[in-house]
């Protein structure tokens, strides 16, 4: 039997630009995976690089944003801009059998994008739910969604998920 996930990427402390626009339906879709059975992921990016500033491990900047919604302890780190390199969460959806992500998080331009490319890549069903990503350069987000569509990714806002018309959400 196959499943699905929500996954919340990077919403954590040191991303402070643009993800305050976002985080109302990110809490939003949380509750809509959660009533609907679907697991809800987390992932932490963790920067291991010498000489930068944020997301280092053990600090107050890498871990998740106080006003999102945590509703499992399904959180797993990566130390690259693709989730699927953290092994923890690779095996975890794998014994779980886990083959159909909801994507939402930060940033379009680097982590959401490498992740829902590979995991595309790697033959999973991936939606991109378009209005829960953000991005440093919002300028760029159109060309991001026809990205992630050209690359095999369904691309819908969270009311379009939820059935419901945008016009009532």
């Amino acid at each position: 039997m196959s499943r699905k996930s929500l996954v919340v990427i990077d919403i954590q402390n040191d991303i402070t630009k643009h993800y305050r626009d976002i985080i109302d339906n990110i809490n939003a879709a949380v509750d809509w995976a959660a009533e609907g059975d679907m697991e809800v992921i987390y992932i932490l990016h963790n920067n291991l690089s010498a000489g930068t500033r944020t997301f280092k491990p053990g600090t107050k900047g890498a871990e998740l944003a106080p006003e999102l919604k945590v509703v499992s302890d399904n959180i797993f780190v990566k130390t690259k801009a693709n989730a699927l390199t953290s092994e923890v969460f690779s095996e975890h959806i794998r014994v779980n059998t886990i083959n159909e992500f909801y994507i939402t998080g930060a940033d379009a331009t680097a982590c959401v994008k490498s992740t829902c490319f590979n995991m595309t890549k790697a033959g999973y069903t991936v939606h991109v739910i378009s209005d829960c990503v953000t991005s440093y350069d919002l300028k760029k987000m159109p060309a991001m969604f026809d990205y992630y569509a050209a690359k095999g990714c369904e691309v819908k806002t969270l009311a379009e998920y939820m059935n419901v018309s945008v016009s009532q959400a």
